[in-house]
């Protein structure tokens, strides 16, 4: 008798979500549940309330997480959360209403998933591409509204693209990632332009 068909990730992470009685659900539990890809999963799970408007304070929470994974997979070490991050919780019906608006598009870019491009996966590329996603991890924890989004979709398409050694959304994810520093340079920029001017103006004769 063979065995089920997986099921596709987005449907993987609405039943983990619903799986369970309590009302609330720590990293840990969600750690537990995860049946493969743990650190990509982890990762997306973590990033996607960052791309979803109307939730305020999402990046303050998903950050530290993100920082942490992200530092693992830079320097090669297996999944590991501490105390003080594993047992972080948030209710059942908050994760399910994030994965439930996340799930349409999350279906759509999983239809286009391939292996190919095989060498952007491999070990070695995983750590340089940890080392960028700790920057962007670092960036979705800056105060900034709107600055976090860029950065989220960046993580999420690199995450898929190495569940599946796909290495043309690792390109994609890349892309974005630059365009997200660039976008967060030029605002940067305007507010240093802005603090000089008021500084200068109070000044003024």
């Amino acid at each position: 008798m063979s065995e089920p068909k997986p099921l596709p990730l987005s449907q993987e992470l609405l039943a983990l979500a619903r799986d369970g009685a309590s009302e609330r659900v720590s990293i840990a539990d969600l750690l537990d549940g995860i049946r493969s890809h743990a650190r990509a999963t982890l990762l997306l799970l973590f990033a996607i309330p960052n791309t979803l408007p109307g939730i305020p304070g999402t990046s303050a929470i998903t950050g530290l997480p993100l920082v942490f994974l992200t530092l693992q997979m830079l320097l090669g070490r297996p999944v590991w959360l501490p105390g003080l991050i594993a047992n972080r919780s948030i209710t059942r019906s908050a994760l399910l209403s994030v994965l439930t608006r996340a799930e349409p598009w999350l279906a759509r870019v999983e239809k286009l998933l391939t292996p190919r491009l095989l060498p952007l996966s491999s070990d070695r590329m995983v750590q340089v591409i940890g080392g960028g996603c700790v920057v962007l991890s670092l960036l979705i924890m800056l105060p900034i509204p709107f600055g976090n989004m860029l950065p989220a979709v960046a993580i999420i398409l690199i995450s898929l693209g190495l569940m599946q050694r796909d290495g043309v959304l690792i390109i994609a994810g890349s892309t974005v990632a630059w365009l997200g520093l660039a976008t967060l340079g030029v605002v940067y920029w305007a507010l240093l332009k802005a603090t000089i001017f008021v500084f200068f103006g109070a000044f003024a004769v």
